[in-house]
């Protein structure tokens, strides 16, 4: 083992730390986030900090980097108030990864990244036809984060859309059964393979394996 001090890490180059640090957390969701402005501009952008922040009422959210440079999602949100998340899957997550680009206000990510944009009814924000789990969000607030100029973006679940034979009886979506990816560091994707689902911890309670029926299985 080797052990890197607050010093190593400042001395890195500037992509290096980038990476170093990108890959500390594990592995994270890859998920595309949809906005239009009001001009009809449709937007897509890459993030892999999406989190779990409650369920009732049902919250998510996700991390925006420093406004240093324009940026389109943040400013949609904003303006608009909604917004998608769309996880990504084995199918198209070389195109997800372009939408990370700088690309020009006036370009959709949608069209120069080969992804399809859909609306569900009334819903301002597009959603990427190809995702097999999307996710219409209501903002909820925006949080600064002073010290380094990021924010966290929390928004309610107002719609979902999943394959239905994803989603168990006891609410558990096998997301795994969707092709989902996940991401390491700024660039690594990987497939996955659920190890097992277990029963609620209890003290004094020997956990057992479920199926992913969410039933004990069999020993």
């Amino acid at each position: 083992m080797r052990t890197y001090k607050q010093q190593d890490l400042a001395n890195m180059e500037d992509s290096e730390r980038a990476c170093f640090v990108n890959c500390l957390s594990g592995f994270k969701s890859a998920n595309v986030i949809g906005t239009r402005d009001r001009h009809q501009q449709n937007n897509l952008a890459m993030i892999s900090s999406v989190v779990h922040l409650g369920s009732n009422p049902p919250f998510l959210g996700f991390i925006m980097r420093p406004q240093s440079v324009t940026r389109h999602t943040w400013e949609n949100i904003e303006e608009s108030g909604v917004y998608t998340i769309n996880q990504v899957n084995n199918e198209f997550f070389q195109q997800a990864h372009q939408t990370s680009a700088r690309y020009p206000r006036d370009t959709s990510e949608f069209e120069a990244c080969g992804l399809t944009p859909e609306f569900a009814d009334g819903f301002h924000a597009p959603h990427v036809a190809e995702s097999a789990l999307r996710i219409g969000m209501q903002l909820v607030e925006i949080i600064p984060i002073q010290h380094n100029d990021t924010a966290l973006i929390v928004g309610e679940v107002r719609w979902v859309e999943v394959k239905e034979e994803a989603v168990k009886n006891d609410g558990f979506i096998d997301i795994e059964s969707l092709g989902a990816m996940t991401v390491s560091g700024l660039d690594g994707y990987h497939s996955t393979q659920r190890a097992a689902r277990l029963s609620y911890a209890k003290p004094g309670e020997e956990l057992q394996e479920l199926d992913v029926e969410g039933q004990v299985k069999d020993s």
